[in-house]
């Protein structure tokens, strides 16, 4: 299974991604260290706002596209 996600960063923004693991890579966007996206290293991640389950990673980086193509209110 793969798993798109959306967390909140302390700024309000939003971040996308997909995982296998959604409560390790949470972590590992908290922690800050090697394994942190771009993006969460310079917006700290506060909170996990959504998760979806997808049958394969095709499927989660679809959906993950669309998410990220949606217009920002």
């Amino acid at each position: 299974m793969y798993y798109v996600y959306m967390i909140r960063c302390e700024d309000n923004s939003i971040y996308t991604g997909i995982t296998t693991d959604v409560e390790r890579r949470f972590n590992e966007h908290l922690e800050k260290g090697e394994k942190t996206a771009k993006y969460t290293s310079t917006h700290s991640a506060k909170k996990l706002e959504a998760v979806w389950e997808t049958e394969n990673k095709v499927l989660a980086s679809k959906l993950e596209y669309r998410i990220k193509e949606l217009v920002k209110a």
